[in-house]
C-alpha cells in the first residue's frame, strides 16, 4: 500500500515540475481573458497538482471548478485533465452601479465604514473603532473591539473574526458586521449569555481585510470575479492573493509565482500592506486564542494544516481542532475537515495563526455548497436573500469560539471550568 502511495506522489511531483517549467514560457502574459474550468480530479493529490496552477473554487468527488486566465488554461490543457471551460465574457453578468439593485443589502466600503462608525458612536461603553493600517490604495482597514469594561480588555481572553480576504467574497464581509451588531443588540436586551460573553471576553472584528479589492469588484456596475488585492505587479498585472501571502510555510505548494494567477503568493511573505496589517494587529494582542476567517463558498469548516497532508504533530491540539470543528458543524451543517484534505495551499491565515502563534484558527467557507450550474458567479454572488439565513446558521459556531476562548482545551476536558459566569450553550 505504501509503495503504491509513494509512486503516486512521485508521479504527481514529476508532473508539477514539468508544469512549473512550462509556466515560465507564459508568465509575462497580461491577457484579460478569464475562464471557468471544469477539471478532472479524483483525490486530494490531483487537486493539489491543479492548485499549483490555478485557483480552485469548488470541489466534487470527480472534478473541481477553477477560475483563471490564459496562462492557467493552457497549463490545464497541457495537463490533459480539462473537461470543459467557459469564457467569463460569455457568462451572464450582473448590471447596475455599485452593487446591483437586487444586491443592495450588501455593504460597499463607504457603507461598511458608516455602519461600523454608527455602532461605535452609539455604544461607546461597549464598542471602540480604529484602523489597523492602510490598504495598498490608502483605505483604512477598520476593526471593532467589543466588550464591557474596555479599559481592562487586554486582561481577558480574546477572539478575532475577519472577512473579506478575497474581494469577490462579499458575503464573508457581512458576517463579521452582523456579529458585532448582534452582540450589541443582545447585550442591551439583557440576553444572559451575551452579557456574560461581553463582560468576560475581548472581541475583535475586522470585516473587510481587502477593501481595495472589494471596491474594485463592484466599481463599474458589473461583478468582476476579482479575488486579489490591488497592488501593481512587476509585469504590469495587479494583485496578490492575500490568503497565500502569510509567512508560515509560504510558497511551499498550492500557490503561484505567476503574477497573473488568482493564487499569486506575492514576492515574499507579507509583501502586502493588508497582510502586514493583520500580522501587526494579531501580534499586538497576545491574548487572542481563537480566530475565525470567513470565506466563500463550499460549506466547509477548515483547520490546519493546509500546507501539507500530514496532521498536526501535537495530538492534543489536533483533538481540539477536530472536536471544535465537529461541534460547530452540528449547527451550520458544514463539512469539518483538515484544510489539506481538499488540496495543498500554503501561506494562508489559519496555518500562520496556529503555526506561528498557536491560535486555534478556523476558516469557514460559507454558503452555497457550489455555484449554480457548476459554472458562473453564483457561488460568489448568491444574492442578498442568503445573508440573513447564512448568518443565522453561523451565529452559534461564532459564539462557541468566543465562549471557549478562555481555554480551547476545555472542549476535550470538561473538568476545566470557564473563566467568568458564562452560561453553557
Amino acid at each position: 500500500m505504501s509503495v503504491r502511495f509513494n509512486l503516486k506522489k512521485s508521479a504527481l511531483l514529476a508532473t508539477v515540475i514539468l508544469i512549473a517549467v512550462s509556466i515560465a514560457q507564459f508568465a509575462q502574459s497580461t491577457s484579460n481573458n478569464r475562464y471557468w474550468m471544469k477539471i478532472r480530479a479524483k483525490d486530494k493529490f490531483e487537486r493539489s497538482v491543479i492548485a499549483n496552477i490555478v485557483g480552485i473554487e469548488n470541489t466534487t468527488e470527480d472534478y473541481v471548478v477553477a477560475f483563471g486566465g490564459d496562462t492557467e488554461l493552457k497549463q490545464i490543457q497541457k495537463l490533459g485533465w480539462l473537461m470543459s471551460y467557459s469564457n467569463l465574457a460569455d457568462e451572464a453578468m450582473f448590471s447596475g452601479k455599485d452593487f446591483p439593485t437586487k444586491d443592495s443589502a450588501f455593504h460597499n466600503y463607504a457603507e461598511m465604514t458608516a455602519e461600523l462608525t454608527k455602532l461605535a458612536n452609539e455604544n461607546p461603553t461597549l464598542v471602540t473603532m480604529g484602523s489597523i493600517g492602510k490598504s495598498t490604495e490608502g483605505r483604512d482597514t477598520w476593526v471593532l473591539r467589543l466588550g464591557a469594561d474596555q479599559s481592562h480588555a487586554s486582561e481577558k481572553p480574546a477572539v478575532i473574526y475577519m472577512g473579506g480576504h478575497h474581494a469577490r467574497e462579499h458575503l464573508s464581509m457581512e458576517m463579521p458586521l452582523m456579529l458585532a451588531q448582534h452582540l450589541v443588540a443582545q447585550y442591551k436586551a439583557g440576553n444572559e449569555r451575551i452579557v456574560g460573553l461581553m463582560n468576560n471576553r475581548d472581541i475583535h472584528i475586522i470585516p473587510m481585510v481587502n477593501p481595495d479589492g472589494a471596491e474594485y469588484d463592484i466599481q463599474d456596475g458589473s461583478y468582476k470575479m476579482w479575488r486579489k488585492n490591488r497592488s501593481r505587479n512587476a509585469n504590469g498585472t495587479f494583485g496578490t492573493d492575500l490568503n497565500r501571502n502569510y509567512s508560515y510555510k509560504w510558497g511551499t505548494g498550492g500557490s503561484s509565482t505567476n503574477p497573473n494567477s488568482d493564487t499569486y503568493m506575492g514576492t515574499k511573505p507579507f509583501s502586502e500592506p493588508e497582510t502586514i496589517n493583520i500580522k501587526n494587529y494579531v501580534e499586538a494582542h497576545t491574548n487572542i486564542t481563537t480566530l475565525l476567517s470567513f470565506h466563500t463558498y463550499s460549506q466547509l469548516i477548515l483547520y490546519p494544516w493546509g500546507h501539507k497532508y500530514d496532521g498536526l504533530e501535537n495530538t492534543k491540539d489536533a483533538q481540539v481542532f477536530e472536536t471544535m470543528a465537529k461541534k460547530m458543524a452540528e449547527w451550520n451543517k458544514y463539512t469539518p475537515q483538515q484544510a489539506s484534505d481538499l488540496y495543498i495551499a500554503s501561506g494562508d491565515t489559519t496555518d500562520w495563526a496556529y503555526g506561528e502563534h498557536k491560535i486555534f484558527a478556523f476558516t469557514f467557507e460559507l454558503d452555497p455548497s457550489q455555484s449554480s450550474g457548476g459554472f458562473g458567479g453564483g457561488g460568489f454572488y448568491p444574492g442578498a436573500g442568503v445573508i440573513q439565513p447564512v448568518f443565522n446558521k453561523n451565529i452559534e459556531p461564532a459564539l462557541y469560539l468566543m465562549e471557549y476562548a478562555d481555554n480551547p482545551y476545555r472542549t476535550i476536558n470538561v473538568s476545566i471550568g470557564p473563566i467568568g459566569p458564562i452560561p453553557n450553550p
